[in-house]
C-alpha cells in the first residue's frame, strides 16, 4: 500500500494546474460512479490529478492509482476500496480499468457496498470499457469520452493565445467579427498546419520527432490487441485494417463501396461492417451515414472519415488536402453535433446546417439555393457571407 500512496503523493506533486482539458468543468464529480473513456494519450489521468489537486484541502481523502501497478498483481480492487473507505477515505480515482481483469464486478460491488465512497474510472481501451459497461454497470454509471485537443485547446497549450469557446451558432452568424479578432493577434495558419498533423494528442510535446511512432502504436495496440479481444471478426479482416486506412488516407473523402471494401479484405459484407463499426467506436474512423437512416451496426455508412488529422498524416504523410479537411472539420464538430452524410454538400450537423468544404477557391455551386448551408474553406483566415475559414470551427470545444 505505501508504493500506491508515494506513487500518488509523487504525480500529484508534478502536476500542473495551468491548463485544463474542455471537459474537466463539464463533468459532475459529485456523481457516485463516474467513467471516463477517451483514447491513450488525451490528458485523462492528468484531468483526475488536477481534480484532487483543485478540491482535496486533505489529500488523503482521495487516492489516485492505476490499475496497471504492480501492486495490483496480488491485490484486488476491493482490497483498495476497504482500505482507504476504512482509513477515512470518501473518494477512489482509478486510472486504465481496463488492464484489471474483472474490474467491471468489483466496481459494481463497490458501488453497492461502500454507499458512501465516490468512484471515478478511467480507461484508454474504448472496446473494452463499452463492453464491460453495456454489461454490468449500465444504470450506476455516469459516463463521459475525453476528445483529443480542440485546435483552440492547441492554441493554449501552446502558450499562443487563451481564446474563448464559441458555440456553432456564433461562428456561423458572426463569423466575420470573430475570426478577425482572433487573426489579429495569432498566426492561425501557421499553428493550424502544426495541429493537423500533430496537435490533437496531448502527448505531442513529450515525444517530438517520436509522435508518429507512439501514434502508430496507438493504432497498432487497437488493431491487433484490443479489436481482436472484444470480437469474432475474422483475424484476416482485423490484419489489414490497418493497411485500409492507410489506403484511405491518401484518397478524397472514402464515398463506401461495401463490395469494393470486401474484396479488398478478402471478407464478408457484415465481417466488414462489423470491423468498421469496431475501428469507430475505437476512435480510429468516423462512420457518416444518410440523414434518414437509423444506425446500426450492420447498416452501411454512406462515407468513411478518420477520427481525426493525426491519425491520417501518421499513415500517410502525403495525406488527400480534401480528406483532411473534412477530417478536421468533422472532428471539432463531432464533439457536440450529430453528424449526417448528405445527398449534397458534404456534412450535415444536426439535420440543420449543411456545410461544403474545400480549398480558399471553394464556391456555393454545389450547395446553391440550400437554407442554412455555408462554404468552409482553407488556407484563408477570414471568410465573408455564408463562406467561413476551416480553422475556425476549432473554437467549439
Amino acid at each position: 500500500m505505501d508504493r500506491l500512496f508515494r506513487t500518488y503523493g509523487r504525480l500529484l506533486a508534478e502536476t500542473d494546474l495551468s491548463f485544463t482539458r474542455y471537459l474537466y468543468d463539464k463533468i459532475n464529480w459529485d456523481n457516485r460512479l463516474i467513467v471516463i473513456k477517451g483514447a491513450k494519450g488525451v490528458g485523462k489521468t492528468t484531468m483526475l490529478l488536477q481534480h484532487i489537486k483543485r478540491t482535496f484541502p486533505d489529500r488523503e481523502k482521495a487516492l489516485y492509482a492505476t490499475l496497471d501497478h504492480i501492486w495490483f498483481a496480488n491485490h484486488t480492487i476491493l482490497d483498495l476500496a476497504e482500505y482507504h473507505y476504512t482509513h477515512g477515505g470518501t473518494h477512489l480515482f482509478l486510472d486504465e480499468v481496463h488492464k484489471y481483469k474483472g474490474w467491471q464486478q468489483e466496481i459494481k460491488n463497490i458501488y453497492d457496498s461502500y454507499p458512501q465512497l465516490h468512484v471515478v474510472v478511467t480507461g484508454s481501451s474504448m472496446l473494452k470499457l463499452e463492453e464491460s459497461l453495456l454489461a454490468d454497470l449500465s444504470r450506476r454509471h455516469r459516463p463521459y469520452t475525453l476528445e483529443g485537443l480542440s485546435f483552440r485547446e492547441y492554441l493554449q497549450l501552446e502558450n499562443v493565445a487563451t481564446l474563448p469557446v464559441l458555440p456553432l451558432e456564433t461562428i456561423l452568424d458572426n463569423h466575420f467579427t470573430e475570426a478577425p479578432q482572433i487573426a489579429a493577434n495569432v498566426k492561425v495558419l501557421k499553428y493550424f498546419d502544426n495541429y493537423i498533423k500533430t496537435g490533437y494528442y496531448p502527448f505531442y510535446r513529450e515525444e517530438g520527432d517520436g509522435f508518429d511512432d507512439r501514434l502508430q502504436q496507438v493504432i497498432n495496440t487497437i488493431v491487433t490487441s484490443e479489436i481482436p479481444s472484444v470480437s469474432d471478426v475474422e483475424y484476416a479482416s482485423v490484419y489489414k485494417a490497418k493497411p485500409l486506412m492507410a489506403v484511405l488516407a491518401g484518397q478524397p473523402p472514402y464515398t463506401l463501396n461495401i463490395s469494393s471494401l470486401c474484396n479488398m479484405l478478402q471478407s464478408s459484407r457484415n465481417n466488414v461492417l462489423k470491423l468498421l463499426d469496431l475501428m469507430d467506436k475505437a476512435a480510429l474512423i468516423r462512420r457518416l451515414y444518410a440523414q434518414a437512416e437509423g444506425v446500426n451496426m450492420l447498416t452501411k455508412p454512406e462515407k468513411i472519415l478518420f477520427h481525426n488529422t493525426n491519425l491520417m498524416y501518421c499513415l500517410n504523410a502525403h495525406a488527400d488536402a480534401g480528406t483532411m479537411r473534412e477530417t478536421y472539420l468533422a472532428s471539432q464538430l463531432g464533439v457536440s453535433h450529430k453528424l449526417s452524410a448528405p445527398n449534397r454538400g458534404d456534412l450535415v450537423a444536426d439535420n440543420k446546417w449543411l456545410f461544403e468544404v474545400g480549398g480558399k477557391g471553394k464556391g456555393f455551386t454545389q450547395i446553391k439555393d440550400i437554407e442554412g448551408s455555408f462554404v468552409v474553406s482553407d488556407n484563408m483566415e477570414i471568410g465573408h457571407g455564408n463562406k467561413i475559414p476551416l480553422w475556425l470551427f476549432g473554437m467549439l470545444y
